[in-house]
């Protein structure tokens, strides 16, 4: 199976999350037609129900290479802004245009054909071969990765080593790869009052010179960064009072806030710090909390070792090895095994008219197959 074929059918699926319009059959269909054993997992109710695939070819008792992504993609937005169908793949000068070219079903073509191509190189490789694809990555991600990774634990289904397609490279091909990520919290503060006429201040309580107390506090540094992760750091992203007139003190105020933290904190530990801090302000307050994700970092040298020595083979490029940007799936696979992530060029993904070099997914194709020597051979 040639990559951008793969690609280009994939695109024609309206995947936006959590609707999946055939992609992950599609990937079921060849998978099966080259031996591979496939289970179609779905998780979730009603309209949030999300299909998942998880597929392994065994061939010895090597270790278990998965290549892990995921065949939903953000809507296409303003459908007049751009140049081509959202929906239909198209080449225009020696590039592929479509929702999902960049983020991530070019990847997952790559992988494909790669892993296609390596079977038919050398049938007998002493090992598994295996894929995880989520249709629900750009939503919630409550019925996608999360979910097949319980279902991999209860069958006591091992995975040794882990790539995920994500667009990891800002600029070109081989430019970066993800060895960690840092966590993500969400946070609402709260703060309480008490309502009244502004004319008779001393019969409220206005929150919101407290609240303004709090967030100085939640603004401090968290902390100055290590040699794998820069800093953490804490963004306020709202400041709601909900009151439309100038004669009333409000009986509470909110602040939402979202943290990314590196390594130096786990996010039970972050949450006391946060806690201590605003408890030094006082404690007219509730704090909810959400945690989206844990950091992580790859501390496998034989992983990220056949993956920088590949990409070097293709390209004859030396790939940073960066822990920046948002969340991943990598954030659940971590929990099992080693995980890197490298893709595509990221620098239109999420756009209108998003699109990727024809030639990329072809060089990525051979980067994930010369990956997979390495790995086996």
């Amino acid at each position: 199976m040639d990559s951008i074929e793969i690609t280009s059918d994939l695109i024609s699926c309206k995947s936006i999350t959590p609707t999946n319009d055939g992609a992950i059959e599609k990937i079921e269909k060849i998978l099966k037609g080259y031996g591979f054993n496939c289970k179609i997992l779905e998780f979730g109710k009603g309209s949030l129900k999300v299909k998942n695939l998880y597929a392994y070819l065994k061939c010895g008792k090597g270790p278990n290479i998965c290549f892990a992504g995921h065949t939903d993609v953000v809507p296409p937005g303003n459908i007049e802004q751009w140049k081509t169908n959202p929906f239909i793949s198209t080449v225009k000068n020696g590039r592929l245009f479509g929702r999902g070219a960049s983020d991530m079903k070019g990847a997952i073509g790559a992988y494909l054909e790669a892993s296609l191509n390596l079977i038919k190189y050398k049938k007998k490789f002493n090992g598994t071969i295996s894929f995880l694809i989520t249709g629900d990555e750009e939503g919630d991600a409550n019925y996608g990765t999360k979910k097949v990774v319980d279902w991999l634990g209860k069958k006591k289904i091992r995975l040794d080593y882990c790539i995920v397609g994500e667009p990891t490279n800002p600029n070109f091909l081989g430019e970066m790869a993800k060895t960690g990520r840092r966590g993500s919290l969400n946070g609402v503060l709260n703060v309480h009052g008490k309502q009244g006429h502004v004319a008779y201040p001393e019969r409220a309580l206005n929150p919101i010179p407290s609240l303004l107390e709090y967030c100085s506090k939640l603004k401090e540094p968290l902390d100055k960064g290590n040699e794998f992760f820069q800093a953490s750091n804490l963004e306020i992203t709202s400041i709601d009072v909900d009151n439309q007139v100038t004669n009333l003190i409000p009986s509470e105020a909110f602040v939402r806030f979202n943290v990314r933290f590196n390594n130096n904190f786990s996010s039970k530990a972050l949450i006391s710090l946060l806690k201590d801090r605003l408890n030094m302000v006082g404690k007219n307050y509730n704090l909810e909390i959400n945690v989206s994700g844990e950091s992580f970092y790859n501390s496998s040298e034989k992983l990220s070792k056949s993956l920088t020595s590949a990409i070097y083979k293709t390209l004859r490029l030396k790939p940073k090895m960066s822990t920046s940007g948002g969340t991943s799936d990598a954030r659940f696979i971590s929990n099992i095994c080693p995980v890197i992530e490298f893709g595509l060029v990221g620098n239109t993904m999420h756009q209108v008219n998003e699109n990727v070099k024809i030639s990329d997914i072809k060089k990525l194709s051979k980067i994930y197959f010369e990956f997979l020597k390495k790995i086996f051979f």
